[in-house]
């Protein structure tokens, strides 16, 4: 292996190391916690060095929320390609978004600390973008093979996504000692009278 190949590899090993210690830090004490100085300890090296891979905090925030969103577009895909039917697609999609958050609390928390992303924010991030063509797409069908064929499909898509991410929202913050399955039938009742609007003119 020539110099120049070790020291690449040296580069990607020393940011994947950041990156581990980071996400160790996070799922130990939080997103609040996380600095570049806490992170620089924990790989026992200095701060220029994390520095020198990443430019700042945010760097490092956006790089778990892009891996965050991969992920989860990744679970709405395979759900809805274990389904054939538009609206049982819509139903599978649901159920993978909502167990994606509470199974990855931490990326969801980085992901949507902020609220559901704004479409500027979609246009710079490639991996919102995506996940957002898949609950997309898959609106477009169901729209197509339901009878409300006027339908504003933009106008569903956000109602779509505001349905599931206020309730994940809700009950990540809420106090109130809910049973699971009180929880998905919440998600079911919510999920299946939407699926009814594009049902019906």
């Amino acid at each position: 292996m020539g110099i120049v190949e070790r020291k690449i590899r040296q580069k990607e090993e020393t940011k994947t190391a950041i990156l581990q210690a980071a996400w160790d830090i996070v799922t130990a004490e939080g997103w609040q916690t996380l600095s570049i100085r806490k992170i620089a300890d924990a790989i026992e090296y200095s701060v220029q060095v994390v520095y020198s891979h990443f430019e700042n905090k945010e760097a490092i925030l956006l790089e778990f929320t892009r891996e965050g969103f991969r992920l989860l577009t990744q679970r709405l895909q395979e759900a809805k390609d274990a389904r054939k039917n538009p609206a049982e697609q819509l139903k599978a999609i649901a159920q993978a978004y909502w167990d994606f958050a509470f199974e990855q609390k931490e990326y969801y928390q980085i992901m949507f600390g902020l609220g559901i992303p704004a479409c500027d924010t979609a246009d710079k991030i490639i991996e919102v973008k995506l996940m957002g063509e898949v609950i997309a797409t898959t609106l477009q069908e169901a729209i197509e093979t339901g009878n409300n064929k006027k339908a504003d499909q933009k106008l569903k898509f956000h109602t779509y996504w505001s349905i599931l991410h206020g309730l994940v929202s809700m009950q990540l913050i809420s106090r109130n000692e809910m049973e699971t399955e009180e929880k998905l039938m919440i998600l079911k009742d919510a999920i299946g009278g939407f699926i009814k609007s594009l049902e019906e003119e």
